[in-house]
Formats: C-alpha cells, sequence, structure tokens
C-alpha cells in the first residue's frame, strides 16, 4: 500500500486562502474514512510541521491549498508540480505565519526527507489578500469538487 499524506494548508483569516483547511475539516466529519495509511492533516501556516512530518515514511505527498493560474474562481486543479528546482541549501527562512512549500521542501531535505511524490490539488481563489473570514461562494462549491478529485487520487494511488 501507498503511504500517503495530504497535507491541507491555507490561513483561515484571509479568505479563500482557507480552502485546505475547509477540506480538511469537511474530510474529517464525513461518515467514509480513507484506508489505513492514508493521513489527512489541517496544517494551516505550519509549515515546520509539515516539514518534519515529510520524515514519517510517506511515498506521495498531496498538498491541497489555492492556487493563483488566471481561471475562473473555484477552478479545481490536480498538478504535478516539477520540485526539482527545490533549493537544497539554508538559504532560506521558515516564516511562522506563512506556509511557502518550497522553503518547506527545502527545510524537509535539510532534515533528511527523501523526495517523494508530490501532487497538488488546488483551487482558483476569488481573493487571498484581505484580512477576512470565510471562503467565497465559487470556492466553497469547489470543497466538494476537491474532495471527490481527492478520493479519485487515493483509490487510484493507494492499490499500487
Amino acid at each position: 500500500m501507498n503511504r500517503m499524506l495530504i497535507a491541507c494548508v491555507g490561513n483561515i483569516f484571509l479568505g479563500d486562502d482557507g480552502f485546505g483547511v475547509a477540506v480538511a475539516q469537511q474530510l474529517s466529519r464525513r461518515k467514509q474514512k480513507y484506508p489505513d495509511g492514508v493521513d489527512v492533516v489541517d496544517f494551516g501556516i505550519r509549515g515546520v510541521e509539515l516539514a518534519y512530518s515529510l520524515l514519517d515514511g510517506y511515498e506521495t505527498l498531496v498538498l491541497v491549498d489555492t492556487v493563483s493560474r488566471g481561471e475562473p474562481p473555484g477552478t479545481v486543479f490536480l498538478i504535478e508540480p516539477d520540485l526539482s528546482a527545490t533549493p537544497s541549501d539554508d538559504s532560506f527562512a521558515l516564516d511562522a505565519h506563512n506556509l511557502d512549500p518550497v522553503k518547506v521542501f527545502a527545510f524537509a531535505h535539510t532534515l533528511g526527507a527523501t523526495p517523494l511524490r508530490t501532487l497538488l490539488v488546488g483551487c482558483e481563489p476569488v481573493s487571498i489578500d484581505e484580512m477576512q473570514m470565510g471562503l467565497s461562494t465559487p470556492v466553497q462549491v469547489a470543497v466538494g469538487e476537491a474532495i471527490k478529485l481527492l478520493d479519485e487520487i487515493v483509490a487510484d494511488l493507494c492499490l499500487v
């Protein structure tokens, strides 16, 4: 079985940036759970905690976050990012109030984490620049679509 970490990230105080957190909350409330070996974690903005979790022997990481790509708000994407450009030195600094995946991967590498297959389930936000609580309507609707996509990913990869 493929051990998988579904890492839901985002800042609930920045409107649509809380998309990943909303996905984690929905997944925690539903009756249908993922099989053993698939962990869903709401990391919020805790990048250091995510970096240490990458040392736990997972084969696949699925990040759930907002992604600005110029598409209509609420569009859900599945991306397999190229992480070969991740810095491998210590010329980065983790910010306790912001989770930058590239910096998290670089920090995890310095801790001894080995590269793992990484997917990104992203959602186009309306806005993530303003201090506000709650998701916009298109992004709230996209939470369900993202969960369906995660269900497909888990079904495909956990049978490998």
